[in-house]
């Protein structure tokens, strides 16, 4: 952020938000400020899901201090979720010591506190609940932990008005963050799982079935935000997946699917389960899962100390399974069967009988889900915008901040009703169709019934492929002639159509994939316009990632697949090249700061592995517009780079002093030849996926790399940037203050919520059928180009109404939703775990070896291939 003296003007040579650094000749770009407001659009009341906060303190400090626990032997303690428990312990036994000073603790190394704890060493022993947990329930002792607080710093309270003022404040977040530690250690005091600053009671009422063994269960988020109106609590409804609890042995059947324990795969379950937690039902203890027995229950050994009548101890080695039968007097009905549970050590195993484990309530589950258990969690998560303000309702007053001895400490009151903002609703961009027909959006919806598509293809060369798929082929050939003749698309019947062998189902895809290629190229003449490939299942075919690889990379063709299908209807068309329809404004040339001056519109974003594949690649897609004046046409590159790295760092690779192979001059290249040989003055770059502690990476590296892209191509040529972030990962919602209806397409928002200092608003530019809308955050970071508020907020709206495949105004601009597609269509080139040969590789960050992707063939590289 900037201070008071920082705002003001720089000199002339320099864009706006340029700040020279004193120490070096670089320049730092930091998040410009607001410029003004939007006026356009009818004035809508609405209410948002923030609540006020007061502080009437502000004068003290929060001091910061480091926690260090260790046990008595001077081992650090590393058993996660302990700490707060020994942190419970020590102010119980240490309270007078400590002034009676309440205390927030994060559960791991940092505690705050409303001004300073005395200036003595507290040093504590004990046990959270005195009995040390892994010990024999027959010998309870005591544990003894040592813990050390020392001083880190103090944060002044101030900062939190200064940034509610629009000043400069580095310790704005430093406090905000010791409020929300207050929050999570109020929920965890109750009882609560902790999901970042997401709370989920144990409550069956909160939770819905998804299949498999995984239940989704329904808490808030809550977390204080900065806003024009000053500090208000944000809460929201939030869903994260946990295990299903209840015996082990019922989870397993369900999550392999099986039917009876002799069909599990007891390699998988070792994997699924461990470090799970589970209640034996003949200690009623918990424990963590280590691993499995390696024999099954009737087999497994262990040695058992017993006393002869002279009181010497010998050894006896038993069964697991006779130990709990016979000694125990525990009957077992089928563990004998199977492999126990371990809960002990590597070189200290403890065995139980499953049949006696039940896994415990509120533990996540962190695997990937399916297509159908993510389809589920979607269908069963949605509430409407009523539904949704009802439960955040009874969730504020049943989370009882205000009876917060330390949240009271700190002066915070937080108010109890929604706050009442005002919106504005822009109205929907004309578009054009075939024929200059204009057709007029409602409610963020159109169709082509009866229009025609503004520019249409000629498809004479085209075949049908079908991977087994049960589907008759003829008949959606003639579908999509008779679909094509409708929409003014000349479509001639199939060349040909390929039905695969049978028997060749049982082969990989890979290699069904190379027959049905060398099939297709014995039957044709020549490369087919488009190939129509019908997939064999709906959900996850392994067919679809090699079947796109070779021909988009290696042949060059077009080509759509689709599920398996008895007809074909209008949707199958917008994949076939062309155009379905343009925003008036372009076609005439009347988009302020974009159709006057050559203009480049890019979509960056970065796709990640599944959740636990660390070893995956990330993929990055930058697409670029092209045929200036048109913001209807793109075209994408993508490049693999380093695991989990959301900065994109190939915009711009120099490989020698005239040679640049990154991202940014492929699309600038396509540009200039797309677009009557001008290289853009205007470039605008939309940013999806980064958090507000990324912003300053992406002003400073990656604006920085595409600025060294088009001085690389012209030393002379300085185009004038606007960088936009938008976010959809964010809790903020928007209602309609009287209406149970979600917020109008169109609904636009920048006062009130929005940052007291940064440049930003709220954008719901598509109608929510279905659940409650999720308004698009959008950050403007950089405007040289000089967009006024009204300007690029309509903008902004008009690239929700250019998406090609669908008749409906997306959430977020389509350029963001274009490299979001081309990331994951190209993600699907290549099984990372199973690389080909053929597949060369580069350096990532850290010297990390990458596999590289295939590029697009010449003849489909500047199509629209991810649509």
């Amino acid at each position: 952020m900037d201070s008071p003296s920082e705002m003001l003007p720089p000199p002339p040579v320099l864009p706006s938000n340029f700040l020279p650094q004193k120490a070096a000749p670089l320049i730092k770009r930091l998040p410009m400020a607001r410029r003004g407001f939007g006026s356009r659009g009818q004035n809508i009341p609405l209410l948002t899901n923030h609540f006020n906060v007061s502080i009437s303190k502000t004068d003290g400090y929060f001091y910061h201090y480091s926690v260090s626990m260790k046990y008595e032997d001077d081992s650090p303690v590393d058993a996660k979720g302990i700490g707060r428990k020994i942190m419970d312990k020590l102010y119980q036994t240490y309270k007078a010591e400590l002034d009676g000073k309440h205390l927030a603790y994060d559960g791991e190394k940092s505690l705050f506190t409303v001004g300073p704890l005395p200036q003595n060493k507290n040093v504590g022993s004990g046990s959270p609940d005195g009995v040390d947990r892994k010990r024999s329930k027959r010998q309870p002792r005591t544990k003894t932990y040592k813990v050390a607080i020392n001083y880190a710093a103090k944060i002044p309270m101030q900062s939190i008005a200064n940034a509610l003022r629009g000043q400069d404040s580095e310790h704005f977040q430093e406090a905000v963050r010791v409020l929300d530690i207050v929050l999570r250690q109020h929920a965890a005091q109750q009882g609560c799982l902790l999901v970042r600053q997401a709370f989920f009671h144990n409550e069956p009422r909160n939770f819905v079935d998804l299949g498999g063994g995984v239940v989704g269960c329904r808490g808030f988020h809550s977390s204080f935000r900065a806003t024009q109106g000053g500090l208000s609590l944000n809460m929201d409804v939030s869903t994260t997946m946990i295990v299903k609890p209840g015996p082990v042995v019922d989870f397993l059947l369900m999550n392999q699917k099986v039917d009876n324990p002799g069909q599990i795969d007891w390699n998988k379950a070792k994997r699924t389960l461990k470090n799970l937690r589970i209640k034996a039902t003949n200690s009623n203890m918990e424990h963590k899962i280590s691993g499995l027995s390696d024999r099954i229950c009737r087999e497994q050994m262990f040695s058992l100390k017993q006393r002869r009548e002279g009181g010497e101890a010998q050894d006896l080695e038993i069964t697991v399974y006779d130990y709990f039968v016979h000694n125990r007097n525990i009957q077992l009905r089928f563990s004998g069967d199977f492999p126990c549970i371990n809960v002990g050590k590597p070189k200290r195993p403890t065995y139980i009988p499953i049949e006696l484990c039940s896994l415990v309530s509120l533990q996540r589950y962190t695997k990937a889900l399916s297509n159908l258990q993510r389809a589920s969690l979607v269908e069963k998560s949605r509430q409407k915008p009523h539904e949704r303000m009802t439960a955040l309702n009874q969730a504020l007053r049943k989370s009882n901040y205000g009876e917060d001895p330390l949240l009271g400490s700190t002066g915070i009151s937080i108010n109890n009703e929604f706050t009442q903002i005002q919106g504005r609703v822009l109205p929907a961009p004309k578009l054009k169709v075939g024929g200059g027909e204009d057709l007029f959006p409602r409610n963020g919806r159109w169709n082509f019934n009866n229009k025609r598509l503004v520019e249409p293809i000629e498809l004479e060369r085209w075949a049908i492929v079908n991977f087994s798929a049960r589907c008759n082929m003829q008949k959606i050939g003639d579908d999509l002639v008779r679909c094509g003749k409708m929409k003014g698309i000349f479509i001639k019947p199939p060349f040909a159509m390929f039905e695969e062998n049978g028997q060749l189902r049982r082969n990989s895809a890979p290699m069904r994939v190379e027959e049905m290629i060398r099939i297709v190229k014995e039957r044709l003449p020549g490369p087919p316009q488009l190939l129509l490939c019908i997939l064999p299942e709906r959900k996850n075919c392994d067919i679809y990632g090699p079947w796109k690889r070779r021909n988009l990379s290696d042949l060059g063709i077009v080509t759509q697949c689709i599920a398996p299908t008895q007809r074909i209807n209008d949707q199958y068309l917008t994949n076939l090249g062309g155009i379905n329809s343009f925003l008036t404004i372009e076609r005439n040339s009347s988009i302020p700061l974009v159709s006057k001056v050559p203009t480049l519109i890019i979509g960056m974003d970065v796709s990640h592995g599944s959740p636990g594949r660390s070893d995956v690649p990330s993929i990055a897609a930058v697409v670029s517009s092209r045929q200036w004046p048109s913001i209807s046409r793109y075209r994408a590159a993508v490049r693999t780079q380093s695991p989990k790295m959301e900065m994109i760092d190939s915009l711009f690779k120099k490989v020698s002093d005239t040679e640049d192979q990154g991202i940014f001059r492929e699309l600038l290249e396509d540009f200039y030849i797309s677009s009557q040989h001008r290289k853009p003055d205007h470039i605008i770059i939309f940013r999806d996926g980064v958090s507000e502690s990324q912003f300053n990476q992406v002003l400073n590296v990656e604006l920085e790399q595409i600025i060294k892209a088009c001085k690389m191509r012209d030393e002379s040529w300085s185009p004038k940037f606007t960088m936009v972030v938008a976010q959809k990962n964010h809790h903020t919602k928007f209602f309609q203050a009287n209406s149970p209806d979600n917020v109008p397409p169109g609904t636009v928002i920048d006062n009130g919520i929005c940052h007291p200092r940064n440049n930003d608003f709220y954008m719901c530019a598509h109608a929510g059928m279905i659940g409650t809308t999720r308004p698009t955050h959008y950050q403007v970071l950089y405007d040289e180009i000089g967009f006024s508020p009204d300007d690029l907020q309509e903008l902004v709206h008009s690239l929700s109404y250019v998406y090609q495949r669908s008749t409906t105004a997306i959430s977020v601009v389509a350029p963001v939703c274009y490299a979001h597609l081309a990331a994951a269509q190209m993600s699907q080139f290549m099984k990372f775990d199973e690389l080909s040969d053929r597949s060369s590789s580069h350096s990532g960050g850290g010297g990390v070896t990458v596999p590289e992707l295939p590029r697009l063939h010449d003849r489909v590289s500047s199509s629209m291939f991810f649509c």
